[in-house]
């Protein structure tokens, strides 16, 4: 009978903290969403000319392109503009930005990260920007 319990229980923490290391790790795609949406992708419709969508690019292009870090061509970082400081220069006119300004920036851009595989071409849901 303890050795069923301890079983039992045993099951019972894997199904609990399995699905929340697992969130942790894959970053919150729905808060990605809101971020690339809102700054990511409102400065490129002002800026560079289009909207970019996460659907033009595979999951292993968008993890590449992540692990770069080059942006514009290698004229920035892209963790630059995900960084408190460039949040906090756009937090006047932009609302997710002042939304996520004390969110550590490895975590907004796990969470960039999740919404950009999870909408890429071959992704869970292809997702686009318009």
């Amino acid at each position: 009978m303890r050795i069923q319990l301890n079983l039992y229980f045993g099951m019972v923490l894997c199904l609990i903290i399995l699905p929340l290391s697992a969130q942790s790790e894959e970053g919150d795609w729905k808060r990605g969403r809101v971020y690339f949406r809102m700054v990511c992708t409102a400065c490129h419709v002002d800026k560079a000319g289009g909207a970019i969508s996460p659907n033009t690019r595979s999951k292993a292009e968008w993890n590449a392109y992540l692990e770069a870090d080059k942006h514009a061509k290698g004229i920035n970082s892209v963790k630059y503009y995900v960084s408190k400081p460039y949040r906090a220069s756009i937090r006047a006119t932009n609302k997710a930005a002042e939304k996520f300004a004390d969110v550590p920036d490895q975590d907004l851009l796990d969470d960039i990260r999740a919404f950009m595989t999870k909408g890429a071409k071959d992704g869970d849901s292809p997702a686009s920007c318009s």
